[in-house]
């Protein structure tokens, strides 16, 4: 292992040269992506954004298609071939992967923003490990078998690259582009040694994590970079914080011009010097001048609004603006005074915005104007953003097109170039790395007329120089592509070789030849009828072939006629025969169409009783079905009553048993109840008779004396026949008190009752 420390050197340096570019790159696309926070805040105008993404379409609209061709498009057939092989195999690889296709994209992305794309291809063998032969040792041989090939396209992130100081292209002595690798992948890629370099690189979001008190050493990675020195004609892998080179090899690939990317996508740039100049800072005032135009016109859109102060002593004034008073009348109760201050006008007024208004047209035209100037800069007329005035004629907006057309044809042409030299790198990778059967696999030219030279193209394929000269690959444009156009162009190629056909045809033979190659000439020419060369160039080597040979002897005009006369005679009889053989097979095949008939009817009556009787197969099995079911649930039902009826059964059994008992319970409590209150009910009798008995003797005595008094004093004063009605009455009134004595004195009953919660109640009657 060699020391690292000049690389880092030459790092360093490289950095210290594009760290301006890069601060202004991360502005710009921080601006792209509207982060007001690191450009200030308030009302913006992303024109940025909008002329990006204006850009883009127009300078990348879809994937390119591979195009290899014969360098000077001459009667090559192996040149052809080999040619054929390579376009197929990238267009596969084209299709079939992603990576080309958002490479570039994101490759023309960084041209559009900080200023600068890169791409990056590289050769991935897929092979498959397999143990044979026998085990002598503790050894064992192990086999790989390569099962696939892929020269996939890496983007390469704009801060991730750098190159030599140098003021052109051409004078880069070495590139570099920075990795992220764990542990484990660099381990299994360099080897022990990988475990001493530090994990120096922190993904995005691990602060935050570190903070919720997570683990995050695991999941650091350590700083690789990968540089290609053209000088020495070898790779080197480096790693931040290691003193040592993780790994050296000679040139891999064997690249024409030795590096693994094509010349970047660059931005405005002078002679003196690789860093670019992103296109947003060439109009970047303009845009600044924008956002204040625009800010300002936010802040006079909120002032423009109905704002005014009115009398508050009037406050049908209030209501009229903020209740709905459609063809409603607001009364005013002093009229008088209010007519006396003018009215209306005399007790309300708004604020002025005609002011506010004029200065908001001003403005606007002022942000227009100023877009106006972006636009004359970055050539975005309003042709390309899809805006037009309808007055405008066709020639004024064909002259605009075209203007638009030439501002941009630098950037479509620079993209162009990068893609085509993607693909010319991939393609010396296909024919140095590739096998034969893998480029036969993914180009399908096995099923193909050219088959027969598939082993001589696979030569010129693997002989690199004799490949540059004979075979160019490029690229179609990459600009969305026109359909009609395209349909245009195959009907002009077809037009144009079936009026030069039709009058070869009639030319003599001996012109053949040269015929033939007056049509391959123009044929190759038309990009739509590269597909037919090779079935045109068969077909001009049989007709040279057949012009070659001998023409037969011309016969005898009267052996002609004779020979004419026999061919009609027999073409007559032939035609008798014609005509009596389809008579024949006219009545045979009514014959067999009546057949054919019976048949069919057979056959339908056959299938009608076998549907009748499957039918009625099919309703016994249903009834049959049915009637299983029907006994089935009878019987359950059965069932189901008997244990039914049996549980009603245990039931009333239960409950004459509970009854029984509650009652023969209730019986003994309301004796032994009945007991006590009789028992209490005879003393108490007793008690209140003897009382009773007493006070009542004494009362009739007292009332027998004070009746006997009063006889005695109204006889003495009435007389005795005027006293005997008194007296009368005055027993009956007794009697009755007696009664009720007696009625009072009479013993009680009490019965008693048990409630529903176990208590007894009383009952005296």
């Amino acid at each position: 292992m060699t020391s690292s420390k000049d690389w880092f050197n030459a790092l360093e340096l490289s950095k210290k040269e594009l760290k301006p570019w890069v601060n202004r790159g991360e502005k710009i696309v921080k601006r792209y992506r509207d982060e007001r926070g690191e450009f200030g805040g308030g009302k913006r105008y992303n024109i940025l954004w909008s002329n990006i993404r204006t850009l883009l379409p127009a300078v990348y609209a879809k994937k390119p298609r591979a195009q290899a061709d014969r360098r000077y498009k001459d009667a090559d057939p192996v040149g052809r071939c080999a040619s054929e092989i390579l376009e197929r195999s990238l267009q596969y690889e084209i299709d079939q992967y992603s990576d080309f296709d958002s490479s570039l994209r994101h490759s023309v992305l960084d041209r559009l923003l900080p200023g600068r794309g890169v791409a990056w291809v590289r050769y991935e063998p897929t092979y498959e490990q397999s143990e044979e032969g026998e085990q002598i040792t503790d050894d064992v041989e192990i086999e790989q078998t390569l099962v696939n090939e892929q020269s996939p396209v890496d983007y390469v992130f704009w801060k991730d690259f750098r190159h030599s100081p140098a003021r052109t292209w051409e004078e880069v002595t070495w590139i570099a582009r920075r990795v992220y690798m764990d542990k484990k992948e660099g381990i299994d890629r360099f080897g022990e040694e990988f475990a001493n370099a530090p994990m120096t690189h922190e993904p995005v979001g691990m602060d935050d994590m570190k903070r919720d008190g997570m683990d995050t050493e695991s999941m650091k990675k350590a700083v690789v970079w990968e540089i290609w020195d053209k000088s020495t004609k070898a790779v080197y892998w480096v790693a931040e914080g290691f003193a040592e080179t993780l790994d050296e090899k000679p040139d891999p690939l064997g690249l024409d011009g030795f590096f693994p990317c094509p010349k970047p996508l660059f931005a405005t740039l002078s002679t003196d010097s690789l860093v670019p100049v992103a296109d947003f800072v060439l109009y970047q005032d303009q845009a600044d001048e924008i956002d204040t135009l625009t800010e300002r016109i936010g802040k006079l859109t909120e002032a423009c609004k109905v704002v005014g102060v009115y009398d508050a002593s009037q406050t049908g004034i209030s209501r009229m603006l903020q209740e709905g008073v459609d063809n409603r009348l607001i009364p005013v109760d002093t009229w008088a005074a209010f007519g006396e201050r003018g009215g209306l006008k005399g007790t309300i007024d708004f604020m002025p915005l005609d002011m506010v208004v004029n200065a908001l047209g001003q403005l606007y035209q002022a942000r227009e104007a100023s877009k106006q100037v972006i636009y004359e800069v970055t050539g975005l007329s309003d042709i390309i953003r899809g805006a037009s005035v309808a007055s405008e004629t066709a020639t004024a907006q064909q002259i605009k097109s075209q203007y638009a057309s030439l501002r941009l044809k630098e950037m479509q042409s620079d993209v162009a170039r990068f893609a085509s030299d993607i693909l010319r790198i991939k393609a010396q990778i296909m024919c140095s790395f590739y096998s034969p059967q893998t480029l036969v696999d993914m180009s399908g030219m096995a099923q193909t007329q050219d088959a027969q030279y598939l082993p001589q193209a696979f030569e010129l394929l693997k002989n690199n120089v004799l490949r540059n000269f004979r075979i160019e690959v490029e690229t179609d444009s990459l600009v969305e592509l026109d359909e009609v156009q395209e349909k245009q162009d195959r009907m002009e190629f077809l037009t144009a070789a079936s009026g030069f056909i039709e009058k070869a045809v009639q030319a003599p033979p001996e012109l053949a030849p040269l015929l033939g190659e007056m049509l391959m000439f123009g044929v190759r020419s038309f990009k739509a009828g590269k597909g037919m060369e090779a079935s045109l160039e068969k077909f001009i080597k049989n007709a040279n072939e057949q012009a070659k040979q001998p023409k037969p002897q011309q016969p005898n005009p009267e052996m002609l006629k004779l020979q004419a006369a026999q061919q009609s005679e027999q073409m007559a009889m032939q035609m008798e025969q014609a005509k009596m053989q389809a008579s024949q097979q006219l009545e045979v095949g009514k014959f067999q169409l009546e057949q054919a008939k019976m048949q069919a009817t057979q056959q339908a009556e056959q299938l009608r009783m076998q549907s009748e009787m499957e039918v009625a197969r099919q309703k016994a099995e249903i009834e049959c079905q049915m009637e299983r079911a029907r006994i089935d649930h009878e019987q359950a039902m059965e069932l189901s009553r008997q244990e039914h009826e049996a549980r009603l059964k245990q039931y009333e059994i239960d409950s004459k048993t509970q009854l029984e008992r509650d009652k023969s319970e209730l019986d003994n409590a309301t004796k032994i109840q009945v007991a006590q209150i009789s028992h209490q009910t005879a003393m108490d009798s007793a008690n209140l008779t003897a009382q009773l008995s007493a006070d009542n003797a004494k009362e009739l005595a007292a009332t027998q004396f004070a009746k006997e008094e009063a006889n005695r004093e109204v006889a003495s004063t009435l007389g005795e026949d005027k006293i005997k009605p008194f007296m009368d009455m005055h027993m009956e009134t007794m009697g009755a008190l007696d009664n009720l004595i007696n009625q009072i004195a009479k013993p009680k009953k009490r019965t008693g009752k048990k409630l529903l919660d176990g208590s007894f109640q009383i009952i005296e009657e």
